[in-house]
């Protein structure tokens, strides 16, 4: 796990590190376009990092194929998710717990057939796989 000093970061910081589109939506909150992620139809085995820090979030068995557009998640590693509502309440983001990055957002209850029944809708963008 990166250290807690490798992590806090000022915002010129990030950018100095971060790609623009990287910025976008791990310190801005935004979202990649449905369907453009490189890790949308990507089931190799291996671990998934948070593409800012690079603390491991998911593990491929956890990937499933949820026909949402994002790559999706039943689970993350232990202590690496942070889940915060929205503020309108209607959705829960997911965020790096080790440097606050945007992920995206964790739904519940929608009858996918995992042993959690959620689903993390996660940007690409916001993720690396390690083999």
């Amino acid at each position: 796990m990166a250290s807690p000093a490798s992590t806090v970061k000022s915002e010129e910081e990030w950018r100095a590190i971060l790609s623009p589109e990287q910025f976008r939506i791990l310190r801005d909150k935004g979202t990649e376009p449905r369907g453009t992620g490189e890790y949308d139809k990507f089931f190799e085995e291996g671990t998934y990092q948070c593409a800012g820090c690079n603390t491991p979030l998911y593990k491929s068995t956890t990937k499933f194929n949820s026909g949402c557009g994002w790559p999706a998640f039943f689970e993350g590693l232990p202590g690496a998710i942070t889940r915060s509502p929205d503020p309108d309440g209607r959705r829960t983001e997911i965020t790096c717990s080790a440097c606050g990055g945007h992920l995206g957002h964790v739904f519940k209850g929608e009858g996918f057939n995992t042993p959690t029944d959620e689903r993390h809708c996660v940007n690409s963008i916001s993720v690396k796989f390690v083999p």
